[in-house]
């Protein structure tokens, strides 16, 4: 199916965009904000801030041992959450810039081939962010490096608000914790870009992420947050009822439970849908009109992981691995539904596990659930080691995207494939029809 549809693929995944954001009028897409300029909330500012949290270096053998001597820095970690003062949202709010429209040589590393903007970018940035707000909450002033390990655990959600986005035109992030566990921080991030003189919103994400000892083997506590105000209030008790949503989802996932009464249905109806009339066989199987076999749509990838993708903490970089897997799920979805579609959210993205320099990482994209012209694409990553043939799971990531037509239904083959299916429509309903 998919040999003549990948002519179709002619550049990276991006997100749609219009030609031009300035409407012919000079500068239009440039904000007064960026073009005053602040350096430390350049977007190529974030990692090398980090880096100067944690005291890392841009140098791959003195990063090493950098990394190494963080080891002594133990012992100023808390012994307790109470021993730590609290904080308030206001003091980890961050904006950060990233002006496309303001300067040209930039904009080169956001762009596609069709001039559209490169989303897999946008999530090294947001990640990047992510990790920086949470260390705005943390920031201890007495202390010259962090003691903190502060890394991405889970991608809760990323919800689009605007599909259009302008390659010329400049960009704003803004952010802050919304959340706080003992060990674990809640940063829900806004990402706003700069047209007509005014910022309209394009999406809004919610990333945990996880605070672990100088060596990354251990959690570590963080501090308190302390709501100020009745709106304040009203966002921190949002972040317990997604703890609790994931909690749920959690226990209900099909890897531990069976499926739902109205799923078995489900299940049970695409099985009687594929049977062979002619026979009187369970094992006669057909392909009904306008659809196709799960095990048809699938696409894969290999990256060699080197260190120039690496964190601040030498392993590698969690935006990088969302990158890749969203292009190679949006290449799958591309080839599926025959033309460019667009992202409608990102959600439920876990970080089982670090991935070591050096790795090989294998991805795989699949096409999971299709309803009209909406495409479900599940990619799941694992490491390789050569030598003992092991695999392991590292991330699991749910795209769902949109196609400018209709495309096929998917249909499953296995038992194992039908609870692919349900587990994308599952996020599917979460996403789209919430």
């Amino acid at each position: 199916m998919f040999s003549s549809r990948l002519l179709l693929l002619r550049s990276t995944a991006s997100l749609p965009s219009r030609s031009l954001c300035t409407d012919g009028v000079a500068g239009r897409g440039r904000a007064p904000d960026m073009i005053e300029g602040n350096p430390l909330l350049h977007v190529s500012n974030v990692r090398n801030r980090l880096r100067d949290i944690v005291g890392a270096s841009t140098n791959w053998s003195d990063h090493k041992q950098a990394m190494a001597q963080r080891v002594s820095l133990s012992s100023m970690l808390a012994k307790s959450q109470q021993e730590l003062p609290a904080r308030s949202m206001k003091d980890s709010y961050l904006e950060v810039h990233l002006p496309l429209g303001s300067e040209p040589q930039l904009r080169e590393k956001y762009l596609t081939f069709h001039n559209t903007v490169r989303f897999g970018r946008i999530l090294e940035d947001l990640d990047s962010l992510g990790v920086l707000i949470s260390y705005s909450h943390t920031y201890n002033p007495v202390l010259k490096r962090s003691p903190l390990s502060i890394v991405t655990a889970l991608v809760d959600k990323i919800d689009m608000r605007q599909h259009v986005v302008y390659p010329d035109c400049d960009i704003k992030f803004t952010g802050h914790v919304t959340w706080v566990g003992r060990t674990s921080i809640e940063a829900t991030m806004h990402m706003l870009q700069y047209r007509d003189g005014v910022y309209a919103p394009v999406l809004d994400a919610t990333f945990v992420m996880v605070a672990r000892d100088p060596e990354n083997k251990r959690a570590a506590f963080v501090n308190p947050l302390k709501p100020d105000g009745a709106e304040e209030e009203t966002i921190y008790q949002q972040g317990e009822a997604n703890k609790s949503r994931r909690v749920e989802l959690s226990t209900a996932s099909l890897l531990k439970v069976a499926p739902a009464h109205e799923e078995r249905e489900i299940v049970h109806s695409l099985f009687l849908n594929t049977l062979d009339t002619k026979t009187v066989s369970f094992r006669s199987r057909v392909l009904p009109p306008n659809s196709v076999w799960m095990e048809d749509a699938k696409l894969k990838g290999l990256e060699i992981c080197h260190p120039q993708e690496r964190n601040i903490f030498n392993r590698i970089f969690g935006g990088f691995l969302m990158r890749k897997a969203y292009e190679l799920g949006w290449a799958n979805a591309c080839s599926f539904g025959g033309c460019r579609p667009n992202l409608v959210a990102v959600d439920d993205i876990l970080f089982q596990r670090p991935v070591e320099i050096g790795s090989l990482l294998l991805l795989s994209s699949q096409v999971c659930y299709t309803q009209e012209n909406y495409i479900q694409v599940r990619v799941h990553s694992e490491v390789f080691d050569p030598l003992t043939r092991q695999h392991n799971t590292t991330n699991v990531f749910h795209f769902t995207f949109k196609s400018d037509r209709d495309v096929p239904n998917i249909t499953p083959r296995t038992y194992g494939e039908s609870m692919l299916y349900l587990d994308g429509k599952r996020h599917f309903n979460q996403t789209v029809e919430k």
